[in-house]
């Protein structure tokens, strides 16, 4: 279990596939519609001073999530980021957030031999230009339904840190103070026809 990143397509990428997550899920007739399902969530990434930093959109894939995360606004460098195990996120410093999203009860971080959390990724890297993006998967995770879904009662969020994560130190990997979170809202996905 855990996040593997799966290029840098963008969120056509994430899109695409969901489409044909949809088209498979379709039935047999090649003429059958596209219906609107209930298939995403997402989150606007959002600072204490409500600048909009960027956006998360999650879908269910084959055997897990796909994640796409999308940032813009932030000082260069790395940034730790994770999905939060409540959604809600009151500033200023996001504590509202709780813990890191983690139904399996590991560790946090990819090099902690007792480690990940589900909600761990690896750091994203924000250029010169104040832009960065991460595409991933998290296996074994589910949106809605099943002992490792994202939206349970409480909800989710994402938050992103103002340092890097060492992907290691229980049970945040040291990345800092919280500088933008947001709640995963479920929405509808409108496929293109």
């Amino acid at each position: 279990m855990g996040v593997r990143h799966v290029g840098g397509g963008g969120a056509t990428l994430l899109l695409a596939g969901l489409a044909l997550s949809l088209t498979a899920c379709g039935g047999n007739s090649a003429s059958s519609e596209l219906e609107p399902a209930e298939s995403i969530a997402r989150a606007d990434l959002i600072g204490a001073d409500e600048t909009r930093y960027g956006e998360v959109i999650i879908g269910e894939g084959d055997g897990g999530l796909i994640v796409q995360i999308t940032a813009e606004g932030l000082a260069p460098g790395p940034r730790g980021v994770h999905i939060h195990e409540v959604g809600k996120c009151e500033g200023p410093d996001f504590k509202s957030a709780g813990g890191h999203w983690n139904p399996t009860g590991r560790e946090h971080g990819f090099d902690n031999p007792m480690g990940a959390h589900m909600g761990d990724f690896f750091n994203l890297d924000i250029g010169e230009d104040g832009k960065g993006s991460v595409e991933a998967t998290i296996d074994g995770a589910a949106l809605k339904e099943g002992d490792n879904a994202l939206m349970d009662a409480d909800g989710a969020s994402f938050v992103v840190h103002a340092g890097p994560d060492d992907l290691k130190t229980d049970p945040s990997g040291e990345s800092g103070g919280r500088i933008a979170c947001g709640v995963f809202e479920l929405q509808k996905f409108e496929p293109t026809r």
